[in-house]
């Protein structure tokens, strides 16, 4: 019975999982969005199958143009620009990766638990919401600079706890509507336990546009992480787009490449990530996986 059931489930998830992408290539800018990240993506995973150089080598062809041996240049030390902008694939994507999933992880839980319980529950954590809403993201990293140093690992901490109000405001409202539908009354009705409506009827349900808005919190994050890089903040231990577009700076006229190709790559990336939400959206707000989810008292009929 029960192995009847897992099958039976298993096949409408997989219903569902093939019906969403359907959904999802329709929109072309998704596709182009996926592309972009895929790409990306496929760079931070080998950037030493594909760099053609390693980004640290100092030699004197210092602030070379772009040509077939340098397809983007050489900066002030001459290390080759292409290849430290494929490695500095993998430090954007990671931060903002991670940044996104704590951001994911602490808005989900608090915001469920706030719009479940409501009460005095709702209250204190939509008071602890607007507080965290309220402390400026970017000074808070200055300060953490400031007195842990440069560390990247803090700076990841840092942007996705500072970001997750969004993400608990958005499962709380969604989670205030799901519980009143018939489908969830039905479950309690039936005696299914307090962890059984929420981990079955409500999180499938309620993490849908969350899940939507990490996505664009990812590009949120890389973009942060490229601005505290732009101004010297950043650990001097990673190679950054941001510090790459820093350094450009100052050579925008005798060497423009230097901030042209760092900054091209980091708009690509967040416009990817954004496009790819975007997508996710549509698909979510197309799609209802209450159907899903049976209800307690329907799976021994």
């Amino acid at each position: 019975m029960h192995a009847a059931e897992g099958y039976r489930r298993t096949r409408e998830i997989v219903a569902w999982v093939r019906t969403s992408w359907r959904r999802f290539r329709a929109s072309r800018l998704a596709l182009f969005g996926l592309g972009i990240v895929g790409f990306f993506a496929v760079l931070a995973l080998f950037p030493d199958q594909i760099a053609p150089y390693s980004p640290s080598t100092i030699n004197f062809q210092s602030l070379l143009a772009p040509s077939w041996t340098h397809l983007f240049g050489t900066d002030t030390l001459g290390r080759d620009e292409l290849s430290r902008v494929i490695w500095g694939a993998r430090v954007s994507i990671v931060f903002g990766l991670v940044a996104a999933a704590i951001s994911l992880l602490l808005g989900s839980t608090l915001g469920l638990l706030a719009g479940y319980f409501g009460g005095w529950v709702d209250h204190v954590l939509s008071r602890f919401f607007e507080i965290v809403l309220m402390i400026p993201a970017f000074f808070l990293l200055v300060m953490v600079v400031a007195v842990f140093g440069n560390n990247i690992d803090f700076e990841i901490l840092i942007v996705g706890i500072t970001i997750w109000p969004a993400n608990a405001r958005i499962m709380r409202s969604t989670v205030l509507t799901l519980r009143e539908r018939k489908y969830v009354r039905a479950a309690v009705a039936t005696g299914a336990s307090r962890s059984r409506v929420i981990l079955r009827h409500i999180l499938p349900n309620a993490i849908q546009p969350v899940i939507a808005n990490t996505n664009l919190q990812v590009g949120q994050a890389i973009l942060f992480e490229a601005g505290m890089a732009f101004l010297g903040l950043s650990d001097p231990n990673v190679i950054s787009w941001g510090e790459m577009v820093n350094l450009g700076v100052y050579h925008l006229t005798d060497a423009w490449w230097l901030a042209f190709f760092p900054g091209l790559a980091l708009t690509l990336l967040i416009l990817g990530f954004n496009l790819m939400g975007d997508g996710i959206a549509s698909v979510f707000g197309r799609t209802n996986a209450a159907s899903l989810l049976p209800l307690e008292g329907s799976e021994s009929r």
